[in-house]
């Protein structure tokens, strides 16, 4: 049975990125969540959004939160950080959390390789979990293509789809990369690079089990992520599709809660999810 709440004190949360899709996805939710309270809501030092009500952003009127550029300010009133803002504002975001000694649950996909180093060493000082994908069902697809990368012989191609919407600025994903990375790991194989690296050029020769990505940018599409295990005379798929950017910000919201409790440390929703495997 779940400890009584009901005399806890609140988990107070930054929003950093507040003004973009995923940001009011999380202002919309956040009052779903009675042990988590918003105190503040961050946004590029050029937006025009700043000194607005953060309410305003979502059409919910005035809720007395100002959307501001102070992320060390916010920092101080809170608890956990949750950005989904930009990659290029990662190093920042992180240097800001490590000296403010907060955790932090870093949604912001697109990130490179030069920041692993900076990610490495901050979850020496803070609870971090980063999360291409904070979902709950995509989080239990990682780990499903794990299991199945792992039980398949290596004959078995496997090639990771991603659908987005036609705005979305990095293919493959931050989500299908993850799911490459589960499976590769689970065979003991070389984790694929991103980008044109997973696409077969015309008329190049396939190696038996590559890996491979496939991506699609248009309409509105909110996400859906298949990953295909193509054998001789067999296939298996597995297929994550997002009808509601809510679902997102849902499993963010419930993650920061249970970061802010953790000790320094590198986290995924794996672990939030209490998975034994991988990250």
């Amino acid at each position: 049975m779940s400890a009584d709440r009901s005399h806890a004190p609140l988990t107070r949360a930054v929003l950093i990125g507040v003004t973009g899709r995923m940001g009011r996805s999380l202002l919309r939710a956040a009052p779903t969540f009675p042990a988590l309270l918003i105190t503040g809501a961050v946004a590029s030092a050029d937006s025009l959004a700043l000194g607005r009500d953060a309410g305003e952003l979502y059409g919910a009127g005035v809720t007395n939160l100002k959307v501001t550029s102070d992320l060390a300010g916010a920092l101080a009133q809170a608890d956990v950080a949750i950005d989904f803002s930009t990659a290029a504002a990662t190093s920042a975001t992180l240097a800001a959390c490590c000296a403010a000694r907060k955790a932090l649950l870093l949604g912001t996909t697109g990130l490179g390789g030069e920041l692993d180093a900076q990610l490495e060493a901050a979850a020496a000082d803070i609870a971090l979990l980063v999360a291409p994908n904070t979902s709950l069902a995509a989080a239990v697809l990682t780990e499903l293509t794990r299991r199945a990368a792992a039980a398949l012989p290596l004959s078995f191609d496997i090639d990771i789809l991603d659908l987005h919407h036609r705005s979305k600025r990095d293919a493959p994903s931050g989500t299908a990369l993850a799911l490459a990375r589960a499976a590769a790991e689970a065979r003991g194989t070389r984790v694929p690079r991103a980008a044109a690296a997973g696409v077969p050029a015309a008329g190049e020769a396939r190696l038996p089990g590559e890996i491979r990505f496939a991506a699609v940018r248009a309409g509105d599409i909110v996400g859906e992520h298949t990953v295909l295990f193509s054998g001789t005379g067999e296939e298996l798929s597995l297929r994550h599709r997002a009808n509601d950017r809510e679902v997102f910000a849902k499993g963010a919201l419930a993650a920061a809660l249970w970061l802010a409790s953790q000790p320094p440390g590198r986290y995924g929703m794996a672990e939030f999810l209490g998975f034994k495997t991988g990250t």
